[in-house]
């Protein structure tokens, strides 16, 4: 009787818990919306076979309990229950797939009027890359990385000349403007994961991956790395800070582009 009794108020306290939560979520990017309605479908479909498994455990361990004269029944198959739980779970992982695959086209198809940036990780820091006036970031290749040229952009090219180079800072982004984020890794594997945003994308060494938000609250969110990179892992932070369209422009304008940090190299 005890143990079914527990099992019944972890079931009970399970579901108490979440809607009591104070940690419900809040928009404050563009694709908050979608990804949270899938996260609450998951969360429904796992709740309910989580509270029946429970119950069906309690309610076991209370009929079958010990009791003199009673034995256990052999039973090394039953091709009916079988059956059904295998088109239950099929059923179930269909619904919390289809969503994440709707979900995932939509982070990933970029609006036509958004601006790119783009996102450096290395251990342990983040660096950002902004276009500037002439509204497109410059090419850039790893086998130019080099501590005068940190995120290895090619000299030559005249579109990377005022890109705007943040080094271990922070990011500043204008509220409700669309941007296609661009990640990259100088080293070994990252994430780059803004939990207010919704936003978290590995970062590959060699590959360029990407996803797109619109900030749409302004405030300072931080920055995580959401990949094991290191013995400097946990202290891989930053900060985003969103910002109104003239706060944001004040604050570009104090920037150093490539251009200006290449002549000070020489």
């Amino acid at each position: 009787m005890i143990v079914a009794l527990v099992f019944v108020l972890v079931a009970v306290g399970s579901v108490v818990f979440h809607l009591l939560s104070p940690w419900w979520w809040t928009p404050i990017a563009s694709n908050w919306d979608y990804i949270d309605a899938t996260i609450t479908i998951t969360f429904w479909i796992t709740g309910v076979v989580f509270v029946a498994v429970v119950l069906f455990m309690a309610w076991c361990v209370f009929r079958y309990r010990a009791a003199p004269g009673r034995r256990a029944a052999y039973e090394p198959e039953n091709k009916r229950l079988e059956v059904w739980l295998t088109v239950a779970t099929a059923l179930g992982v269909a619904a919390m797939l289809a969503p994440g695959l709707i979900v995932w086209h939509r982070f990933v198809t970029v609006p036509a009027d958004a601006a790119e940036i783009e996102i450096v990780g290395q251990q342990w820091q983040w660096s950002y890359r902004l276009p500037g006036e002439d509204g497109t970031l410059g090419a850039v290749d790893t086998r130019l990385i080099a501590p005068e040229n940190p995120l290895g952009l090619v000299p030559g090219d005249p579109a990377g000349q005022d890109d705007v180079i943040i080094e271990a800072e922070d990011l500043h982004l204008p509220i409700g403007r669309p941007v296609k984020v661009l990640l990259r890794s100088i080293d070994v594997l990252h994430d780059f994961y803004v939990p207010e945003f919704r936003a978290k994308m590995d970062m590959i060494p060699g590959s360029v991956t990407y996803f797109w938000f619109t900030p749409t609250r302004t405030g300072t969110f931080d920055v995580l790395c959401a990949e094991l990179c290191g013995s400097g892992h946990a202290i891989m932070r930053g900060r985003v800070v969103v910002q109104t369209e003239e706060e944001y422009q004040a604050w570009l304008g104090g920037q150093r582009r490539f251009a200006q940090l290449a002549a000070a190299q020489r």
